[in-house]
């Protein structure tokens, strides 16, 4: 998946939440206005290649505020988004919003 795929799907409307998606958004406070932002103009961090649930990618974007915004993408295979989880990066598991914790979360 590339960011130009990922921008012309959110561009297009077409995107959806998986209902995880959908109750991690809502208990972080991440509007669709915001998930929207987040996705242009957003970053590839990693990908998945080998994910069970299909090829998927981490992206990491800003939203209106400027908090760092995690959301792992996919896309069906009529090439619309689907948003698998989204939240913030935070330690333990993160050390910034770029850099995974190499100890896994454990502290």
């Amino acid at each position: 998946m590339t960011l130009d795929q990922i921008r012309a799907a959110v561009a297009s409307g077409s995107w959806a939440l998986t209902r995880h998606a959908r109750e991690r958004a809502g208990k972080r406070y991440i509007s669709d206005e915001s998930l929207v932002h987040i996705l242009a103009q957003g970053e590839i961090l990693e990908d998945y290649p080998d994910d069970p649930r299909g090829p998927s990618s981490l992206v990491l974007g800003e939203d209106e505020g400027g908090r760092p915004i995690h959301a792992v993408c996919a896309l069906d295979p009529s090439g619309a988004l689907v948003v698998i989880t989204v939240y913030e990066p935070q330690p333990p598991k993160w050390l910034d919003e770029r850099t995974r914790n190499p100890k896994g979360g454990v502290v």
